[in-house]
């Protein structure tokens, strides 16, 4: 029954803010990984995740914030990596941390027009309830491997041709 209420508050609270709905979640012991388990938030924009797609990808997830100026100074980097590594079983992936939620991020998703999704964080991610735990600094960016497994972290902004080579890397195993 609690279930079944939590889950009827959160479609409301989805189907309000204008979100694209969360794919049903795999089960615990499906093999899928933690990191992967906690992208299963709702996208916003004209990108959505197909989070089907994401196991067996090279996975970039950066956490920024519509008011980060480094944040923002980033977005340039990360659309060149898409597009240069996207076919090759690469995604960049972006979870937004701002408090208001999709209130603040599907009219900035649709304003810069993103090639990768944009994720609205829950209140459990901001808090640091998540395999990402606890987010100290933004941008904040995690690089996962085929497998879902953290390869890489990293925060503020790092270069194209750093994260480049280690995105090759990962491609290459």
């Amino acid at each position: 029954m609690r279930r079944t209420a939590l889950a009827v508050g959160c479609a409301l609270v989805l189907a309000l803010a204008g979100c694209r709905t969360v794919p049903e979640l795999p089960e615990s012991g499906s093999g899928v990984s933690p990191y992967l388990r906690a992208l299963m938030l709702p996208s916003v924009g004209p990108t959505p995740l197909d989070w089907n797609r994401l196991p067996g990808r090279v996975v970039l997830v950066s956490f920024f914030a519509t008011w980060c100026f480094p944040c923002l100074a980033e977005l340039p980097t990360l659309e060149a990596l898409q597009k240069e590594y996207g076919r090759q079983g690469f995604q960049v992936v972006l979870v937004g941390l701002d408090l208001d939620g999709a209130k603040m991020l599907a009219p900035f998703a649709d304003q810069y027009a993103l090639n990768f999704p944009v994720l609205v964080s829950d209140e459990p991610m901001q808090q640091g309830r998540s395999a990402f735990g606890l987010i100290p600094s933004l941008p904040c960016t995690f690089l996962l491997d085929k497998e879902g497994q953290v390869a890489g972290a990293w925060q503020g902004m790092a270069g194209h041709t750093d994260t480049s080579r280690a995105v090759e890397k990962l491609l290459r195993r």
